[in-house]
Parts: structure tokens; sequence; C-alpha cells
């Protein structure tokens, strides 16, 4: 009792440890809202027109910054479906089995029935030995939160979460929204910035809150602005962080662009078909986190034969018996493939081109 009580407790600490980050970013925002607000717009502002109008702008970016950042922090990660897990009698029988090929066969059996296409870089199923499951595509399993998140990203810890299939849209939007923050203070403050060199401002406790709220807002813009422009790099190409540092390896083998359907549908698998939802953060996106559209699926040779730029027949109806999912490709990843081709996909079919020949070459050397 005495080792599981003393696990607890440091599970206890580790947990408000982790929030120490969110915290120090929620101090800094409500002193920055003190200081433009109180001291900058009500105490340094004289024109009238002008400090209604900061007031205004200044408020509705505030608004969207903290809710995608709420949104961001609280929503659950989610976790792969029952499907995927083994049932009580598959775990008996991989007990049983010493040998690890044996092991394979019982896995590589099991996962027929669902739709996974990506393995180790071995070419074994990849399957979760702390969570007892067969991983879905895209899904990795977070050391900090101690489970399998779909479509794992990372876990960030200035948001205390995994982000992943459930909150990659609102960590996007908590990076535009903090970007435009920073750069509409920085833009706003600018010239009493300057005035507080030139001994223009009167001589208050102000003019140390605009110095330090310009100083702070520019240097926090240059970090932000380089972090979203790399996740919508990551975006466009429809990649992972993990996946960036690390290929999913299909059965031919290593591939970058194993899941990019071009520039438009991989926005679109994120923020979804409908343009007003886009900046507002509320999930949107395409497809259930399980399965997603990859024209690579028809050449791995234990799964059933599927068209790039159709239906799935065999997948749906074997999905029908085991009640998952209702459509491996959902309707919404569907239309992800029979849409119209955007202007980048020729240069993604060049880069999948290219990794499944390196792919075959070095399969036939092993």
């Amino acid at each position: 009792m005495a080792p599981s009580g003393s696990r607890s407790i440091k599970k206890g600490c580790q947990r408000v440890l982790y929030w120490i980050p969110v915290l120090f970013i929620a101090l800094i925002v409500a002193w920055s809202y003190y200081a433009y607000v109180l001291q900058l717009c009500i105490e340094s502002i004289e024109h009238t027109g002008e400090k209604v109008i900061y007031l205004l702008v200044y408020h509705v970016i505030f608004i969207m910054f903290v809710w995608a950042y709420w949104q961001t922090i609280f929503t659950r990660p989610m976790n792969p479906l029952k499907e995927f897990h083994l049932s009580y009698s598959d775990k008996e029988l991989l007990e049983r089995e010493d040998r690890g090929e044996s092991q394979q066969e019982i896995l590589r059996r099991i996962a027929r029935d669902l739709p996974i296409y990506t393995r180790t870089n071995s070419g074994a199923i990849r399957f979760c030995d702390r969570c007892q499951l067969l991983k879905p595509d895209r899904c990795h399993h977070c050391s900090v939160c101690d489970k399998c998140i779909l479509k794992m990203d990372h876990h960030c810890p200035w948001v205390n979460n995994c982000v992943g299939f459930s909150n990659y849209k609102f960590f996007m939007l908590f990076l535009a929204y903090s970007l435009l923050y920073c750069l509409f203070i920085t833009a706003t403050d600018l010239q009493y910035f300057v005035k507080f060199w030139l001994n223009g401002l009167p001589d208050t406790q102000a003019k140390f809150h605009i110095l330090f709220l310009f100083f702070s807002a520019s240097m926090f813009s240059v970090s932000l602005a380089s972090l979203l422009i790399y996740h919508c790099w990551l975006v466009c190409k429809n990649r992972s962080t993990l996946e960036a540092v690390r290929a999913p390896v299909f059965r031919h083998g290593t591939d970058k662009s194993g899941f990019s359907l071009g520039f438009s549908k991989n926005f679109r698998q994120v923020f979804g078909d409908e343009v007003k939802y886009w900046p507002i953060p509320v999930f949107s996106g395409l497809g259930d986190g399980c399965s997603f559209p990859t024209c690579l699926v028809n050449l791995d040779p234990e799964q059933p034969s599927s068209s790039p730029t159709g239906s799935n027949p065999a997948n749906k109806s074997a999905a029908e018996g085991r009640q998952f999912p209702s459509k491996p490709l959902t309707e919404s990843q569907s239309r992800l493939l029979t849409s119209t081709p955007s202007w980048s996909e020729s240069d993604s079919a060049t880069d999948r081109k290219g990794a499944s020949n390196s792919g075959m070459t070095i399969e036939n050397e092993a």
C-alpha cells in the first residue's frame, strides 16, 4: 500500500507542476489586459475616437484568442475506439505466444478487419503494449497523458494537453489569434513607445507598462509567427509534427506524403468544408480520427482493395459486420477523394512516386 500511495502522491504533484506553464501564460495575458486597457487606452490615450476604436478591436481579438486557448486546453484528446482494443480472448491468445512472429500473425489477423495501413519501421503491426490496442493510422502513445491519442501532433506544455485530431484546429486558431493579439498591441502601442523615449508621456506608472507591453508583445510575435508558419506548412502537407520528424511507414515503404491529398483537401481535413466555421473555435474537421483517406491503401495486400478515387465497398461490408466504422472512409472523407484535384496534387503525386520507389528499394534490399 505504501508504494502505491507514494506513486499517487507523485502523480498528483506532477499534475500540479504541469499546470505551471498554463498559469504563466494566464498571468501574462491578465497583465497585458490591464496594461493595454487601463494604462494605455484609458490613462494615456487622450483622443476619444482612437480610444474607442482601439478598445473595440482589442476586445474582439482578445475574446477569440482566449476562446481558442480555452478550447485547446480543455478539449479532451480522442482515443481509439473499442474496436481497436484487444478482446479478452485475443489478449489471452497473445500472452500464450512467446515468439514475436506468432504474435504478429495474431495481430495481422485482427488488423484485417480494421482500416489500418501503416506499419512499424520493421513492417510489423503497430501495437501499444501499454493500452493493449492496435494503433490506428497516425495514432501515437503519449507518455505524459499515458494514452494513445488519435492523429497525435505533440504534447504541448503551454496548454497542458495533447494536440491531436480533436483539438488541432483549436491549436492553429490559438496560434493565429495570439499572433494577431501581439501584433495589434505592438502596432497600436508603437507611437506611445516612441513618446516614452522622447519624454512625451506623463511621468506616471503607465509609461513603464507601455514600455514592457511593447517589448513583450514584440518578442512573443516573433516566436508565435515562426510556430504558426511551421504548422501552416504541416497543414498544407497533411502531416503532424511527429510525421514530419519520422515519416509514416506503409507496406510499400516510408512515404512522407502518404496522407497528402493536395493543398485544398489537406486544409479542409482540419478546418472542414464550411467556410463560416473556419475562424471559430468549434470542431468542424472531417473524418473520425481513426481512418484517413490516402491514395496508397490499394498498395497494401493485407487490406481489401480500394479505389483511391471512389468508395470502398469491401471495407464497407466488413465494417457493417463489426459496426466499425460505419464507413472506414466516411462521407466527408469520400468527398475529399472525389472532389476536383487541387493545384498542388501533381507535386504530391510526384513526391509519393519518389517515396514509393525508394520504399520498394529498401524492401528489396531487406
